[in-house]
């Protein structure tokens, strides 16, 4: 491609917009009609937790959005121009920085145009941590079964629909969160996070490489310590001694209660010392900048 094609905007709510990477102009942050994140879903994003101005895990972030960027065909932004959407951070407390990036204007039907001209937004939001469901959730089984695409898996693709219409399951406030079985009835993923749990010393998660969103948090805490991939049903959570979702915004939720898709009790975890779960949340806590005791 080149690079006089690779011109990249961004934008939060109209602030900042840069057209050349070098350049910052005021301009608004709307998608065209045409383009080709918002008519296919052609782009990927990152949500980001940014502490006073610092973002927390930012190579991980980063490598997986240049990772999604290469598999889809689109351009890779500069590190200047990623670097430059933390302008739109506050710089004080909590906050999530979103960053997408769409395959830019590509007029009718599906194929690239010729000379693509890939789009970079970024917004940022204020953020506060939930600790209550730090303390432990419940969590439901979802209905929908995933599909399985193996060159979209592990990424974080800007077509999310299963994960809306998994979260459209359930209404009831005292539901966190919703797991996803594939096909076969193994086990993938929660709505929006990933998923661990832990039996006889080991620590387990599943492989993601046919459906799924390879998680940030999940990727750095797997640098740290073993956690072993598996293709597994449900019953595996059963029998398991201690359940939690994790991502890099919320950090490790506990599932103390396991619904199924009707609303009946699956299983119960009580919330009393885990040695297992004390060093996971303080290497957690380490990895996303928290003050650990």
């Amino acid at each position: 491609m080149p690079s006089s094609a690779c011109h990249y905007l961004y934008a939060l709510m109209g602030v900042i917009a840069m057209t050349d990477m070098n350049c910052p102009t005021t301009l608004g942050a709307d998608l065209p009609l045409d383009d080709r994140g918002l008519a296919y879903g052609e782009g990927v994003f990152e949500t980001i937790l940014v502490r006073d101005g610092v973002p927390q895990l930012w190579s991980q972030h980063m490598a997986r959005l240049t990772r999604g960027c290469m598999r889809l065909g689109v351009a890779v932004p500069s590190d200047a121009a990623l670097i430059a959407c933390l302008e739109v951070c506050g710089g004080r407390g909590l906050e999530v920085l979103k960053l997408i990036v769409t395959g830019g204007s590509g007029g009718r039907g599906y194929k690239m145009p010729d000379q693509p001209v890939p789009r970079l937004r970024a917004r940022a939001m204020p953020f506060a941590v939930d600790h209550q469901a730090r303390r432990g959730i419940t969590a439901r089984v979802c209905e929908l079964r995933v599909a399985e695409q193996p060159a979209l898996a592990g990424l974080k693709h800007l077509n999310r629909l299963e994960n809306v219409l998994a979260r459209r399951e359930w209404t009831d406030a005292a539901i966190s969160e919703g797991l996803l079985l594939n096909v076969r009835g193994e086990l993938v993923e929660a709505t929006s996070m990933n998923l661990l749990w832990y039996r006889d010393g080991r620590w387990y998660t599943p492989w993601l490489d046919r459906a799924g969103v390879e998680g940030t948090l999940l990727t750095a805490l797997s640098a740290e310590q073993p956690i072993e991939k598996v293709r597994l049903g449900i019953e595996a959570l059963l029998a398991a001694e201690q359940v939690v979702l994790l991502n890099s915004v919320q950090g490790i939720w506990p599932v103390t209660r396991l619904l199924d898709s009707e609303g009946e009790c699956l299983n119960e975890w009580k919330q009393g010392k885990s040695p297992a779960l004390d060093i996971v949340n303080k290497r957690v806590a380490c990895l996303l900048g928290e003050r650990v005791d």
